[in-house]
């Protein structure tokens, strides 16, 4: 199968990219037409969706389709979309942090992950968007406002990358006001986690902690459940509702 042409202004869009995992995606597909989750995790990035998003975030159209992997797995597949779909405005590509946002969040949020609440430090933290990026962009002034950002640890950053990508409201409507209510933009105070009525919370045992979770851990294997169950039931026992 040939692969398609595109047209100049597309091109010149696609080489004007800096971003290094979004340049590996484009440049994969404009070599062989597309890439899957399985060549995108060759490059060494285990969150594919998120290289993918990367292009996105250009104002990029991407499609997504299935094929099998070597294995015979059903995997995904990404090509460009119809170049007549290219965004701009709001949508033409995330920026670069300063460094000063960085300090101005630490010295407001702590150097520690707004979801875990784990403290790190400052290298292992990443500046995410409250509101995601996709559904908001950023309007003018927004990018200077630390309130519109958090600080993430990976593991958080791809638990919300995973969750944000699967609601309804970021593949359909793109509300901002409905994200703003969820758990990944206000984990503080929120009504919804990806429009599912579900509270969470995330504990963590360091250092001189950990023997209690260990001690946790053994009751909950004598008592044959998983840990995250036995502690809804303890505390099932000890709240009134």
């Amino acid at each position: 199968m040939s692969k398609p042409s595109y047209p100049r202004e597309f091109l010149a869009l696609l080489k004007s990219v800096k971003n290094k995992r979004a340049k590996i995606v484009i440049e994969h597909i404009l070599k062989h037409g597309h890439i899957t989750t399985e060549e995108i995790e060759k490059y060494g990035y285990k969150h594919p969706p998120r290289a993918v998003r990367d292009v996105k975030e250009h104002g990029i159209p991407i499609e997504m389709y299935r094929v099998q992997s070597t294995d015979g797995r059903s995997i995904a597949a990404y090509r460009f979309g119809d170049p007549s779909q290219v965004r701009g405005g709001k949508l033409a590509g995330r920026k670069v942090f300063p460094k000063k946002m960085k300090k101005d969040l630490i010295a407001d949020l702590g150097c520690r992950c707004t979801i875990c609440l784990e403290n790190y430090a400052d290298r292992y933290l990443q500046i995410d968007h409250r509101v995601p990026y996709e559904v908001a962009g950023e309007t003018e002034g927004s990018a200077h406002n630390t309130r519109n950002f958090m600080l993430l640890c990976g593991s958080c950053n791809r638990a919300k990358s995973w969750s944000c990508e699967h609601c309804l409201n970021w593949r359909q409507h793109r509300a901002p006001r409905v994200c703003q209510d969820c758990y990944w933009a206000s984990p503080e105070s929120y009504k919804h986690i990806a429009l599912r009525r579900i509270r969470r919370l995330d504990l963590v045992w360091t250092e001189e902690e950990v023997k209690f979770y260990e001690a946790l851990e053994k009751k909950a294997l004598s008592a044959k459940a998983a840990v995250p169950k036995y502690v809804k039931e303890i505390i099932a026992r000890h709240v009134d509702v």
